[in-house]
């Protein structure tokens, strides 16, 4: 399901959330994502979605937090898999938050650190969670710097065209 109905309650089960890293990826994901309600609805949002507000930069400060989040679950034993999942999730998010509008109204509704912290969960709770992530977090991290280089590069020349 692309959009998913969220709440507030932890996605980690009591045992995880005794792990003091994995507590705070619970706690920060639904900081991120679900922490707010719109009042007379069962929609949630996060800081993600406020930072969205503020174009690019709200985009790139909501990718940094969620690589953190990935990096942490690594640390704890994510898989390659898992942490492709993840990335995917989180790129998803950030490519179409650079859209005005509508990737304000996509993060209401995508949530891709809580759609992160339930997929750990389901790793943690199937014995998937082994395995090193780090050759597919490398990976991703040189092809978006290479996106973020190249986005630099393409407003400088625009600029530069337009002044």
């Amino acid at each position: 399901m692309l959009f998913q109905k969220t709440d507030d309650k932890p996605v980690l089960t009591e045992s995880q959330r005794q792990i003091p890293q994995l507590a705070w990826v619970d706690g920060f994901s639904r900081l991120l994502d679900t922490k707010f309600r719109i009042p007379g609805t069962s929609v949630r949002f996060g800081l993600d979605f406020l930072m969205g507000l503020v174009p690019g930069v709200g985009s790139v400060a909501s990718l940094g937090f969620s690589g953190l989040l990935i990096i942490t679950m690594a640390r704890h034993g994510a898989s390659g898999m898992l942490a492709a999942r993840m990335i995917f999730n989180v790129l998803l998010d950030t490519i179409v938050g650079f859209v005005p509008i509508l990737g304000n109204l996509f993060d209401l509704f995508y949530k891709a650190n809580y759609r992160n912290l339930e997929l750990m969960r389901e790793f943690y709770g199937e014995g998937k969670h082994r395995g090193s992530a780090w050759p597919v977090i490398i990976g991703v991290a040189v092809a978006i710097l290479l996106v973020v280089v190249g986005t630099i590069w393409l407003m400088i020349s625009l600029l530069q065209w337009i002044f």
